[in-house]
C-alpha cells in the first residue's frame, strides 16, 4: 500500500506548470513537523516535495501561499532523469491525491471573511446551522453516522 497523508506549511509559493497536452501540475515544498525534539530541544522538520495535478493544481496556486497550513493524502512516488553532466539524477516526492486548505482565505477573496470558518455538511449526519462570533451562519455535522453491511469493505 503507498498512502500518504501531510501537514504542513508551504516554504515557497507554489508553481504552476501546464505540460504540452495542456494539463495542470502544481509543485511546492511543504514543511512537517516531526513529532519530537532533537538533543538540543528544539523542533525539527522534514521538507516534502509535493506534485499535484489538473483542476486541483490550478486551485492550489491560486489559494495556497507561503507559509499557508494545508492537509494532503497522496502517493510516494520516485522518478529519475539524466542532467546535464549525463548523470542519472532520482526524484522521491508525493503526489498529491487529496489537498485541504486548513485556513480560511484571506479577506477581499470570494465571500468568507477573515475570522469566519466554512465546513462543508456531512452528507451521512443530520445537519444543524450554527454562528461564529463575526455571526456567519456556517454548517456543523450532527448526529449518528448511518452505516450499513453494504458499506463495509469486508
Amino acid at each position: 500500500m503507498n498512502n500518504v497523508s501531510l501537514v504542513g506549511r508551504l516554504t515557497k509559493e507554489p508553481e504552476l506548470k501546464y505540460t504540452q497536452n495542456g494539463v495542470a501540475v502544481c509543485n511546492f515544498t511543504l514543511a512537517v513537523n516531526r513529532p519530537f525534539k532533537n538533543a538540543n530541544g528544539e523542533n525539527e522538520a522534514d521538507f516534502i516535495m509535493v506534485q499535484i495535478w489538473r483542476k486541483s493544481a490550478e486551485n492550489a496556486a491560486n489559494y495556497l501561499k507561503k507559509g499557508s497550513q494545508t492537509a494532503l493524502n497522496g502517493r510516494i512516488n520516485t522518478r529519475h532523469y539524466k542532467n546535464d553532466k549525463g548523470d542519472r539524477v532520482y526524484v522521491t516526492e508525493v503526489v498529491a491525491e487529496f489537498v485541504q486548505f486548513l485556513e480560511p482565505k484571506p479577506q477581499g477573496q470570494g465571500n468568507q471573511q477573515q475570522g469566519s470558518y466554512q465546513k462543508q455538511p456531512n452528507p451521512y449526519a443530520g445537519n444543524s446551522s450554527t454562528q461564529n462570533q463575526n455571526g456567519n451562519q456556517f454548517e456543523t455535522g450532527g448526529g449518528p453516522i448511518a452505516v450499513s453491511d453494504d458499506d463495509l469493505p469486508f
